[in-house]
């Protein structure tokens, strides 16, 4: 299991989490973002937000053209999946094995790779899209979106708008609203765990 964290903060902020989540077989990975956060001491990210920039349902950030966080994100895609892609070679487990799961600003790049890639699994956590996602050549892996009614950085109607992307392209998700903010509570914890006892890891 994979978890990225969100915007400034680092791989400590989701460590805690494995000790909570009763899956004796899987092995935990957190990686840092690639990029130092401008304001956060010892905070990462995956990319910068445009000082103008505001949560839509779709966000605009994959069409800034040539501005520096549209470059940031194709950097960090990149660097994410040849990482994803060298993990069996080093762990020997194979994608098919592997959940991929993100907070926040990682829950976005979760989506954003993990739709391209063979995982067993992706779990989003108060994440968005980046852009609408398009007809795929080949299914999406099962989805766990949990997201709180008073989420006060992204937006409950971004969650919803994944939730019927997804469900568009015939994803199995799982989609769950908690009455919480930008957060992960222990309620979401243990909607993790059932979803991780759910599924078939290949």
């Amino acid at each position: 299991m994979i978890l990225l964290h969100g915007w400034g903060a680092n791989y400590h902020d989701l460590v805690g989490l494995s000790s909570y989540i009763d899956q004796p077989d899987y092995q935990f990975l957190f990686p840092n973002a690639p990029f130092p956060h401008p304001y956060a001491p010892g905070g990462r990210m995956w990319y910068g937000f445009p000082e103008d920039f505001a949560f839509h349902a779709e966000s605009d950030l994959a069409q800034q053209g040539d501005r520096e966080e549209s470059k940031q994100l194709t950097e960090s895609r990149r660097l994410l999946t040849e990482w994803l892609h060298s993990l069996e070679a080093t762990t020997g487990i194979p994608l098919s094995q592997t959940v991929l799961g993100g907070f926040s600003q990682g829950g976005a790049m979760t989506l954003d790779v993990g739709s391209q890639l063979p995982l067993a699994a992706l779990l989003v956590m108060s994440g968005y899209l980046h852009t609408p996602l398009a007809s795929l050549d080949h299914p999406l892996p099962p989805t766990l979106l949990v997201h709180g009614r008073q989420d006060p950085v992204v937006p409950l109607a971004a969650a919803r708008h994944t939730h019927n992307q997804l469900t568009h392209l015939h994803t199995p998700v799982t989609y769950q609203e908690f009455e919480m903010g930008h957060e992960i509570p222990a309620d979401v914890l243990d909607t993790m765990q059932s979803f991780l006892s759910e599924i078939t890891l290949g």
